[in-house]
């Protein structure tokens, strides 16, 4: 039986690396639809090399350099949020949800509401809105299954067990560039230098998360939406060499570790096999002897404070999340534009998740009210951010 995929985030490292698990079996699966961002010259070329159906970006300006880029080729596109949409409704037997950001809910959710199996590595969905999705996912009758390396690993070690039996989750951090940094130092660290990640590369936004350790509280907001677990029930640890990705700790004291080298390729194969374990050709296999040791650490939220502020917004519930990625989002921007230092990033994020904390106190009902409220804590924070370089 061949199976049909949609890419939403095609041209990004989640979307390559799931073209070339497609590639390599090509007697299973089948490309629908390819959804990227802004660049037609290479959303056309991953098309006609995946022979889809459908291609879209979601800036509308673009539309015409991929008409061009895809003229002769028979592949139907289009530009702009509808054309995105109508990816989206293409038939499809997975869809595997990897645009960054906010920007992944409305194309995440329209394939949930179609009922669709949904490989989810766009974790703003559940910051954002977890509660919504969640709810709609069982009402639509779709499957969520975690491509992010941690929660794919958490659901692996936690095979057909209960949750109630569950004492702890863990997800690993490799600590990101500035894990033996001081203070000092990493308050004054450029860019350039936040970016790089020693183990990954996930395109520069993430790759700065990584470095703040706001993206493992990204994570632990949306391992507490895929697993309906506690806060108090889920941690992190600082793992450097990123092979172990996630612990199940049961009641009765017995540990079970998801285990892979850092190749994303490994969760998107967990996902795209339903259930069947497909081979990654170029792969590298876990060799524990040639690792030779496995080191662990306690996470610092006094270095990094994002995590501090994640775990808060985790806690508090209700829209926190929802205000603390949209804040975040925006002094990351201003951070690669170099308008504020590093630790700006936590500073805004905090004054904003203090500033909404009694309005926005109610989860969202649904999609459109928590984009509305990523809107208004987005305009909030840009407003801020002069208010910020002014104060010093």
């Amino acid at each position: 039986m061949t199976l049909t995929v949609t890419i939403l985030g095609a041209t990004g490292s989640i979307g390559r690396s799931t073209t070339d698990l497609l590639a390599q079996h090509k007697e299973r699966f089948r490309v629908g639809a390819v959804v990227g961002g802004r660049d037609a010259e290479a959303l056309a070329k991953l098309a006609r090399e995946t022979g889809a159906r459908f291609a879209a970006l979601a800036d509308e300006a673009a539309g015409p350099g991929l008409r061009e880029a895809l003229a002769g080729s028979g592949i139907a596109c289009g530009a702009g949020e509808a054309a995105v949409l109508e990816a989206v409704g293409q038939e499809a037997d997975i869809v595997v949800a990897a645009v960054s950001g906010a920007a992944g809910l409305k194309p995440t959710h329209a394939a949930l509401r179609l009922g669709r199996t949904v490989a989810l590595a766009n974790k703003e969905s559940l910051v954002c809105a977890g509660a919504a999705f969640m709810r709609d996912a069982a009402r639509y009758n779709a499957k969520l299954l975690p491509v992010d390396s941690e929660h794919n690993a958490l659901a692996q070690a936690l095979g057909e067990g209960a949750v109630s039996d569950v004492a702890k989750m863990t997800i690993t951090a490799s600590g990101g560039p500035f894990r033996t940094w001081s203070t000092e130092r990493i308050a004054a660290a450029t860019p350039a230098e936040a970016a790089a990640h020693p183990t990954w590369s996930m395109g520069m936004k993430i790759n700065i998360d990584s470095a703040s350790l706001m993206n493992k509280g990204l994570e632990l907001i949306e391992a507490h939406h895929l697993f309906a677990i506690e806060p108090d029930r889920l941690d992190v640890i600082v793992h450097p060499q990123s092979i172990v990705h996630g612990l199940v700790y049961w009641r009765d004291g017995a540990v079970t570790a998801g285990l892979a080298m850092p190749d994303m390729r490994v969760p998107i194969a967990h996902c795209l096999g339903l259930g069947e374990r497909l081979t990654i050709e170029r792969g590298r296999p876990l060799d524990l002897a040639a690792a030779g040791s496995l080191t662990f650490e306690a996470a610092d939220e006094a270095r990094f404070p994002c995590l501090r502020i994640a775990r808060a917004a985790l806690a508090q519930g209700g829209a926190a999340p929802t205000v603390m990625n949209a804040a975040n989002e925006i002094a990351v921007a201003a951070f690669i534009r170099g308008e504020i230092p590093f630790y700006g990033i936590s500073d805004l994020v905090e004054r904003a998740c203090t500033e909404f904390a009694s309005r926005y106190a109610r989860a969202p009902d649904d999609v459109e009210e928590a984009l509305a409220i990523d809107a208004h804590v987005r305009a909030w924070s840009a407003e801020a951010l002069p208010r910020m370089r002014a104060a010093g």
